[in-house]
Order: structure tokens, then C-alpha cells, then sequence
């Protein structure tokens, strides 16, 4: 019987699945990063002491109290200037 000649499948499947996993890890790095980054860069810098905030919407409270108190009604998003009062405070925590 020939001995049949020796060959480097098993090694070349092993080869590729190394470089599969390889791949995965990188994407799964560089993924990592990208969400990383967004928060950081949406936040570049406070806003100024008597500048304007960006406007941005706030989801109007369930709590019918709330809503009648900041003088809201319906649902979904409200933004700031639709508050029913003179004067609004805002205090800003930096949390990061």
C-alpha cells in the first residue's frame, strides 16, 4: 500500500481561522473605539456662563403633575422655550 504523500490542509485551515479571529478582533477594537469617540466629541466644551445652550427636546413627563407644572401637554418631545415660565434654571453636572 503507497503511503500517500503528506500535505498542509489542517495547518492552512488552522492558518485561516487564526486569521478570521484576527479580524474580528480588530473590527471589534476600532467598533469599540467609534462608540468611544462620539460622546467625546459631541461635548467638545461647556457652554459659556450667560451663553444659549444647543437647543435639544427633553421627553415630556408622564406624571401629569409635571406636565401641568412646566405648563406641557400631550407627549413625545418638548424643548426648552416651550416651558411656561419667566425664568428657567438649568443646572449642568459634569459627570465625565
Amino acid at each position: 500500500m503507497p503511503i500517500p504523500p503528506k500535505t498542509n490542509q489542517g495547518r492552512e485551515v488552522f492558518m485561516l481561522t487564526e486569521h478570521k479571529k484576527l479580524v474580528i478582533s480588530f473590527m471589534f477594537i476600532v467598533a469599540c473605539l467609534l462608540v468611544g469617540i462620539g460622546p467625546t466629541l459631541a461635548a467638545n466644551e461647556p457652554p459659556a456662563p450667560g451663553g444659549t445652550l444647543p437647543s435639544f427636546g427633553l421627553t415630556v413627563p408622564q406624571n401629569a403633575e409635571a406636565r401641568i407644572y412646566l405648563g406641557l401637554s400631550g407627549s413625545g418631545q418638548f424643548t426648552i422655550p416651550q416651558i411656561e415660565a419667566q425664568v428657567v434654571i438649568i443646572e449642568i453636572f459634569n459627570m465625565y
